[in-house]
């Protein structure tokens, strides 16, 4: 008996999908289109091994296969999956394949199922490797490490028996009073584009129907508008114009698709009054019609089910939400009710068909036919190497008195903090549980790297909340006697067992979320340090001795100005489990820091926003304070001095035509000279900015990231960095909705930051 067309390896992926459309019954298609239970809910853990339960047994039995199965090996408070219930390295393919083989071997079709994990940085399971959080990825402003890392974590992936990676990456801080800041890479689309892109290439390689046995498909998080919520509250409504929405929310979305992403995820925020996975100008109109998105779309945990209110009934939402263009549920109850909305004339079957066929199309092109279970393989070596790396660069100096760091050899040094000697409190959030012994914080860091001879001690000073002063007195006294002081404040994100979760997995503020001052559900009204720690570090830089603050973070923090008390300021996003050891090797000048801030640092809360790239209408600020951020986007120092020359480009005048035309006229180049003129290296971040003089048929911005370049230079060397001035450069969004260069006068400015730029004028005038 001859095999049937779906099952043949050498025909071409869209005939393999027809042929098994028009073999499935509704009731199949149903399922293929449904992702609706807590992958921990397949299995329990014995004594004998794990098993499956027939909870899972009954659900594939329901439509007779099963689409999507979410977190499978996922563990963290939320899931209350812990070492001892879980899923461990060791076991994860094991298990993987048993679900898979149920899935396979007892169904008619035997399609196999999608393996769904969250990886925002690094597998969230049992043993998965962590990177630093996607705000310390933004502080590398290094894509290609980023990429590097991510295909290794990617390779970590699938080696356990995952097909699909959820990662987020398309929103960005334009609040940072948002709990949920630490997974953006930045305020800035340009950036966040360039990080997408590395992502995608990283996780499923080149463009291109095939994804390799060691790359996973990504399904990129949020589309789009979430990090634009008022207020800065979680899952909130938006006020975005369709222009704001393209200038800002859709580059890195925009991005990700041409690099090939296999899906995006419909944001809980509304935009224009709809929910975004029932926004059909959203998701078909832009996403599909416009963009040529041929990939999935999943909504978000239990998003369909908000669409109730809207639509009246679960068959109703059902059916609104896959007519705007999704295509896989999350844990809600109504996509288990297409097979009723299809029934009652409210969707279309061909609708229904669209959905499935694009879930079946990224089941082949990830082999899941031809080779279903992942067997043994070895896990890739070098992940937690380059989670130092990132780690390590994303260590950003914000403030230096110009003589305390590095810090001397052999000094007394005290320190403090209740992030000094926390792991848990240096990982993010979705983290799962670390094995006794794993990381390193950065007192264990510094006292590993420490010079012999050097003296190290230690007090936590106070709690990460509240305000108990009942620990200064010790903490003071230690500092008295040191050389220096190793101030280490800050967040955390850190999920404990007593915290309390709504049904989609954000912590609940409603009683607290105990020590969690950031993360998924613990959106702040004031960014200052916690009382205690505003109140630890008055006590500390008042001692007279040279003080050094660490900020162990997930959002931006406000700090008094401490010039002329701190000797040193450092950012630090929560740097992963090594980052105690990677901030410990900046501190003591075996490494150079080499951040830049991906996001701006306000003064106050009240100041908000302060994002750089603002509409430019010479708004002066408050009268009582400055409306400048205490540290703007793209700020860093370095131990040394680097000078700037100002920008020079290699014509002043073009035209639209020859500014998108590869090949036609020489294309215009800008380059600056930098030189450091101290006595350290440097790897030293150039940035190229963008600002609309004149022309344009909207308000421009102040000026907008348009490119950067990593320069290293040796103590004396000077060097040349150059920029191609192109259509891409220049483009933005015309009345037409699409990106175009209009014709008018362009700054284009180079810097250290954004706030410190020079420029050169261009003129572009209309094709001739």
């Amino acid at each position: 008996m001859t095999d049937p067309l779906y099952r043949d390896p050498t025909a071409p992926v869209p005939a393999r999908v027809r042929d098994l459309l028009a073999r499935m019954t509704l009731a199949e298609k149903v399922g293929q289109v449904n992702q609706r239970m807590y992958g921990w809910h397949a299995y329990e853990r014995t004594p004998s091994g794990h098993r499956l339960t027939e909870a899972f047994r009954t659900e594939v039995a329901t439509f007779d296969g099963m689409g999507a199965l979410y977190g499978l090996q996922r563990a963290d408070p939320w899931s209350g999956v812990t070492a001892e219930t879980g899923i461990g390295a060791a076991d994860g393919a094991r298990v993987s394949d048993t679900v898979q083989r149920h899935v396979v071997e007892n169904t008619r079709l035997g399609i196999p199922v999608l393996m769904v994990e969250e990886m925002p940085h690094g597998h969230q399971a049992l043993d998965g490797t962590l990177l630093p959080v996607n705000l310390a990825v933004g502080a590398t402003w290094n894509p290609e490490l980023y990429e590097e890392a991510v295909a290794s974590a990617t390779a970590e992936l699938r080696a356990r028996g995952g097909h699909v990676a959820l990662v987020s990456a398309l929103d960005l801080v334009r609040d940072p009073r948002w709990g949920r800041t630490e997974e953006c890479f930045g305020e800035d689309p340009y950036l966040a584009a360039r990080f997408t892109e590395a992502l995608v290439r990283g996780a499923q390689g080149a463009p291109g129907q095939q994804i390799a046995p060691d790359k996973a498909a990504v399904v990129l998080k949020h589309f789009a508008g979430q990090g634009a919520t008022v207020g800065g509250r979680n899952s909130a409504a938006t006020e975005l114009g369709i222009r704001e929405l393209h200038e800002i929310h859709l580059e890195a979305a925009l991005a990700g698709v041409r690099a090939g992403a296999a899906g995006v995820m419909a944001a809980y925020n509304e935009f224009d009054g709809l929910p975004c996975a029932a926004n059909r100008e959203l998701l078909t109109g832009i996403l599909r019609e416009k963009w040529g998105f041929t990939g999935v779309v999943m909504a978000d945990g239990l998003a369909l089910d908000r669409l109730v209110r809207l639509a009246g009934d679960p068959a109703a939402a059902a059916a609104t939400a896959l007519s705007a263009g999704c295509d896989l549920s999350l844990w809600d109850a109504c996509f288990p009710r297409l097979a009723e909305a299809v029934d009652r004339g409210l969707v279309e079957e061909r609708a229904l068909d669209a959905a499935v066929g694009r879930v079946l199309t990224l089941k082949f092109w990830l082999g899941l036919f031809e080779q279903p279970y992942t067997g043994e393989r070895l896990a890739p070596a070098g992940l937690r190497e380059l989670s130092r790396r990132l780690a390590r660069e994303s260590v950003t100096l914000l403030a230096h008195d110009g003589n305390t760091l590095p810090l001397p050899g052999r000094a007394r040094i005290v320190v403090l903090g209740p992030n000094a000697d926390s792991v848990p409190h240096q990982l993010g959030d979705y983290a799962a549980p670390q094995r006794p012994g794993s990381g390193l914080s950065l007192l264990a860091g510094l006292g590993a790297a420490a010079p012999w001879g050097s003296e190290i001690t230690y007090a936590r000073g106070c709690d990460l909340v509240g305000g108990d002063r009942s620990a200064f007195r010790g903490a003071v006294g230690l500092v008295a006697e040191a050389d220096v002081a190793v101030l280490v404040l800050g967040g955390s994100s850190a999920r404990a067992a007593e915290t309390r979760f709504d049904a989609n997995g954000a912590a609940q503020v409603i009683g607290g979320p105990g020590d969690m001052s950031c993360g998924e559900g613990v959106d702040l009204a004031e960014l200052a340090l916690p009382e205690g720690q505003s109140a630890l570090l008055d006590a500390i830089t008042a001692t007279g001795v040279p003080v050094v603050v660490v900020l162990v973070q997930g959002r931006p923090h406000v700090l008094p100005d401490l010039t002329g008390r701190a000797a040193a300021v450092l950012s630090v996003w929560y740097p992963g489990p090594w980052g105690g050891q990677a901030v410990a090797e900046v501190l003591l000048g075996t490494a150079e820091p080499a951040g830049r801030l991906p996001v701006s640092v306000p003064r106050s809360a009240a100041q908000l926003p302060v994002f750089y790239n603002r509409k430019d209408h010479g708004y002066r600020g408050y009268v009582d304070q400055p409306a400048t951020a205490r540290h703007p986007f793209g700020h860093g120092l370095s131990c040394t001095t680097v000078e700037y020359g100002p920008p020079h480009l290699t014509r002043a005048i073009s035209t639209v035509t020859e500014l998108g035309r590869p090949g036609g006229a020489p294309p215009v180049i800008c380059s600056v000279e930098v030189r450091n003129a101290g006595t350290r290296p440097v790897r030293e971040t150039v940035q190229l900015y963008v600002r609309r003089v004149l022309g344009g048929t909207s308000w421009p911005r102040v000026r907008e990231l348009r490119g950067f370049h990593h320069t290293k230079l040796a103590p004396g060397e000077t060097a040349e960095v150059s920029f191609t001035i192109d259509a891409r450069t220049l483009a933005s969004v015309s009345r037409s909705g699409e990106r175009e260069v209009e014709p008018g006068e362009f700054a284009i400015e180079t810097g250290p930051s954004s706030a410190h730029t020079q420029s050169a004028g261009l003129t572009v005038h209309p094709s001739r």
